[in-house]
């Protein structure tokens, strides 16, 4: 391969973005560029003033069936791939000339499946054929090609031929790198889309530098956040940030998880996480009571956390959550003097992440050593309809409220988890215990004396009836659980012992 400096005689322009072009051009045509392109690409270099070859010029080929046929042609398919130092009299004999630089970027399929109008019959007529095939032969010649498919490279191609007149090798290598990464997100954006199967035979996924980190989950780990560039729903990424530091690799763990769990409830809520996991939930009509129950569920936990809300940040709560640490505010919006209040704590990262709703049907995504594993998020709803009793003791409808308010966080909490409820708001969760008796006195121990009339909410089923034991005459009043041990009868007697009322679920909602 040749790793000498090339100097570009011909380049072929033809983009869908067209920023910067112009600029480009102008510096190409300074040292004598010959530019050959295409269509819109052409128009916008000649109403700038710059001289352009059209390509059908060039080929002597019209573009025809709609444009579907312009650049797929031995003029430019072998200007493009041919070497120089071994092709020459291949192209002599058939007249064609080297194509040095070609600039190319595609249309952005992830803003067209995004449109409420798409279908299969406009993906298919706007997939770009020529685009990908003069961008691959560029990055396979790299030895002899340039191949430019970011406008953000316009500036460095700019500044290299001014200086040195030629482009160097590790430029041509770069930017070939760069362009195989644009062409295979194309196809895969496409792919994902084609495909009627979510777990189909091959699993191709991409995704865009969002931001580099200053280290990973520990200082010796390197990390960086990526973006989905189909997705639109709300997230941290693509979240406004009034203030604060950049987000750390933590951070942005916890806000997710924090915003997850948001998405669950219709009413007003506040979220309080720390290290993933929720510590304090509630549910309410007004935001200031709903923060402060939320707070209190396990205000020590909440030190450094991260506060989620889904109605807009009010001054009240505002000057409630700026007298204690807290890394992370997050909420639809601010008003504009809750803002400034908490602008005053400059260590505070303030997320304006718009209207908060449900969580979208999507792929989770866990590296293994070997591969990943993949499944939906669990965006399953439990209803009323669903539980059943399986105690003597029949619960109340607002008991049942409290059970659905409680497994809604619980879908959110590691497992083995164990979760305390009452009147909407949690009172004690037991979170990532091997033992589920572990978790269920985790959960006794956070919630203190509030448990007269309390839901115990678990993700699993009891394998013995010792949890039901320990939470005898503790005045926690029901118990909603998947069911399905072999011990089941066992837990229910014991609970028939003790006069508390269990539901059965038939679902678990394990986290790990």
């Amino acid at each position: 391969m040749n790793k000498q400096k090339v100097k570009i005689q011909r380049a072929l322009l033809s983009v869908f973005d067209k920023t910067g072009i112009v600029d480009l051009a102008e510096s190409l045509n300074q040292h004598g560029v010959e530019i050959i392109s295409t269509g819109g690409t052409a128009k916008t270099l000649g109403d700038a003033g710059l001289q352009v070859t059209g390509i059908s010029t060039y080929t002597g080929f019209p573009e025809i069936m709609d444009g579907r046929v312009k650049t797929i042609n031995p003029l430019v398919g072998g200007g493009i791939l041919g070497l120089r130092d071994k092709h020459a009299d291949d192209a002599e004999a058939n007249n064609i000339g080297w194509i040095d630089l070609v600039v190319c970027n595609l249309y952005p399929f992830s803003m067209m499946i995004a449109r409420a109008d798409c279908d299969l019959m406009t993906v298919m007529d706007s997939v770009d054929i020529g685009g990908p095939t003069m961008i691959r032969s560029a990055a396979k010649n790299a030895g002899w090609v340039t191949v430019i498919v970011d406008p953000y490279d316009y500036q460095n191609i700019i500044d290299e031929l001014s200086e040195f007149v030629e482009i160097s090798f590790e430029t041509r290598k770069k930017l070939s790198v760069k362009a195989f990464g644009h062409t295979a997100q194309y196809d895969t954006i496409i792919h994902n889309y084609l495909k009627d199967e979510k777990l189909s035979d091959d699993l191709s996924l991409t995704y865009n530098k969002h931001s580099a980190m200053r280290y990973g989950e520990n200082p010796h780990q390197s990390a960086a956040a990526y973006q989905d560039p189909t997705d639109r729903s709300k997230n941290i990424l693509n979240a406004k940030i009034h203030q604060g530091k950049q987000l750390s690799y933590n951070n942005i763990m916890d806000a997710d998880a924090a915003l997850s769990c948001l998405k669950e409830f219709d009413q007003t809520a506040c979220v309080i996480v720390k290290h993933a996991n929720p510590c304090g939930v509630a549910i309410g009509d007004e935001l200031t009571d709903v923060y402060t129950r939320a707070f209190n569920t396990d205000s020590l936990s909440a030190f450094g956390g991260i506060i989620a809300l889904n109605r807009t940040c009010t001054v009240a709560v505002a000057e409630a959550i700026s007298s204690v640490f807290i890394e992370i505010v997050l909420a639809p919006s601010f008003e504009d003097k809750a803002l400034s209040i908490l602008l005053k704590k400059k260590n505070l990262r303030v997320l304006e992440v718009g209207e908060v709703t449900a969580r979208e049907n999507k792929l989770e995504v866990r590296n293994i050593d070997g591969g990943v594993l993949v499944q939906d998020i669990d965006t399953s709803v439990l209803t009323i309809d669903e539980l059943r009793t399986v105690t003597k003791a029949f619960p109340s409808d607002s008991e049942m409220k409290t059970m659905l308010f409680g497994w809604k966080v619980l879908k959110h909490v590691k497992s083995n988890a164990i979760l305390l409820a009452k009147d909407n708001e949690t009172i004690g969760i037991g979170a990532g215990q091997a033992s589920r008796v572990d978790a269920v006195n985790i959960a006794l121990k956070k919630s203190g004396k509030r448990l007269d009339n309390s839901i115990l909410c678990s993700d699993a089923f009891f394998p013995f009836r010792d949890s039901i034991d320990k939470i005898a005459n503790t005045g926690i009043r029901a118990v909603i659980q998947p069911g399905g041990s072999i011990r089941d009868q066992e837990v229910i007697t014991a609970c028939d012992e003790h006069d508390i009322i269990m539901v059965f679920t038939g679902r678990r909602c394990f986290k790990h």
